[in-house]
């Protein structure tokens, strides 16, 4: 391929480590949430009201880096399948506020081993270099 289009070459593309790597995440947790119903995003939006118990959806949005056209039907799934609740804010309408359940609580408890089942899988990183990875992908995704 001629210089001028080195740019194009998939090996010099920061995006496409970071997209496959996301994947394969992913991948390693759907045996997991598969049999609980879910999907990897809806375990983080659990895992968000597990911490936190009540938060809007822009909070939600803005800490796991998803805009409300995303949220909104994944939040909808969610409720239907009794895990959360979403109601409007009594100071501002136009603000959702959605609040875990008692049955999504008691979901944290099936999930409770997930992360420990994803660890025991391995990984090429060792404990130092994993977390200088999250250091940069959290710099990364502030930046």
């Amino acid at each position: 391929m001629a210089q001028e289009y080195e740019q194009l070459l998939l090996r010099n593309q920061l995006c496409f480590p970071m997209y496959a790597c996301g994947r394969k995440i992913v991948g390693r947790y759907t045996p997991y949430l598969s049999p609980l119903g879910l999907t990897y995003t809806q375990y983080v939006v659990l895992m968000v009201l597990w911490e936190y118990e009540t938060v809007n959806v822009g909070q939600l949005g803005s800490i796991l880096h998803l805009d409300a056209g995303t949220l909104t039907p994944l939040l909808k799934r969610l409720e239907k399948a009794g895990y959360v609740t979403r109601k409007r804010s009594t100071e501002d309408e136009r603000v959702t506020i959605i609040s875990i359940t008692p049955e999504g609580e008691a979901l944290k408890e099936k999930c409770r081993d997930i992360p420990m089942k994803i660890a025991s899988q391995g990984s090429a990183l060792n404990e130092k270099d994993a977390k200088e990875l999250y250091r940069l992908l959290y710099l990364f995704l502030e930046g």
